[in-house]
């Protein structure tokens, strides 16, 4: 049977010979979106919290978040192998020497990643310098950067504060200096058309990136969309299109690069919409059963 698309637990697996678990990390950090540097309102979805509402808190050390979830995950499911994922908000918007202390605590045995997740406008020649030095001490780095769309009114519409270009630029150099990237986008933005999602696969083909995250669009209470949605002049895309959308940016996606996820999840509390009022789990059901019965997989159309 020909797989449907190219699963993160597959690239884990072949890459470390076991199962791994990636461990959320939380540090105090925030972002230029939200601190006034270019925005003080984040971007149109971004709850307070970040993309970390399933994270320790920040006032715990990064060793002491990593040691828990390891004598959790390992009771749980015999797990020996761990990632340790700098989740919430830019994790690079930091000084290249403080955010070297929080890398540092993850040299821990059993650890055998960092990934990174950050703004492709907060990438200085610094950090790559600190991610180089994580690889030689043995440590896989990939820097998780936020895209979302490839189309500039878009950016725009969700304040992302960014530019395409900006994209491009950050992962060129990360590249260069050896560091893999996962790009993260939200297939069904209503502001992007079918040719959007089409051109983002064929974009980060282009690129050379290792690995994608797609997010679905979530609406929060207290955000920019949030209050767009309760007026009504915001409507969400259909499940239908969201489908149909998710499964041709796959066709178009090289098959090497890795899917981290197809769908995300939203925090428990002050969401108002999230994944068409189904479990994300149905959400992604659906695709795949949708997938296998058209015979669609990854890179059909690449």
């Amino acid at each position: 049977m020909k797989r449907l698309y190219y699963p993160f637990s597959q690239f884990l697996l072949e890459r470390y010979g076991a199962k791994v678990y990636k461990l959320p990390v939380n540090i105090p950090c925030t972002c230029p979106n939200r601190d006034g540097t270019k925005s003080r309102t984040g971007c149109i979805f971004c709850g307070e919290e970040g993309a970390g509402f399933e994270t320790h808190s920040s006032e715990v050390s990064v060793k002491d978040q990593l040691l828990t979830n390891m004598a959790y995950i390992h009771k749980k499911y015999k797990a020996t192998r761990f990632i340790a994922y700098f989740q919430s908000y830019s994790s690079t918007y930091l000084p290249a020497d403080v955010l070297e202390r929080y890398l540092e605590e993850c040299l821990l045995e059993g650890i055998v990643g960092i990934y990174v997740s950050t703004r492709p406008d907060c990438i200085e020649e610094s950090h790559i310098e600190i991610f180089n030095k994580c690889v030689h001490r043995g440590l896989d780095v990939v820097v998780e950067l936020g895209l979302q769309s490839v189309n500039e009114n878009t950016l725009l519409f969700i304040n992302r504060g960014h530019t395409v270009k900006d994209y491009v630029e950050a992962s060129k150099r990360l590249h260069a200096a050896g560091i893999a990237t996962c790009a993260h986008i939200i297939t069904d933005i209503p502001s992007d058309s079918m040719e959007d999602v089409v051109a983002c696969a064929h974009f980060l083909n282009r690129l050379g990136t290792q690995q994608v995250k797609c997010h679905s669009l979530y609406v929060l209470d207290n955000t920019g969309l949030g209050s767009l949605y309760k007026k009504g002049q915001f409507k969400p895309l259909e499940l239908s299109d969201y489908l149909e959308r998710t499964i041709a940016f796959v066709e178009h996606l090289h098959p090497d690069i890795a899917v981290q996820r197809l769908i995300g999840r939203a925090p428990e509390e002050r969401t108002l919409y999230a994944n068409f009022g189904m479990s994300w789990w149905k959400v992604l059901a659906l695709l795949e059963e949708k997938m296998s019965l058209e015979n669609r997989f990854q890179g059909r159309l690449a």
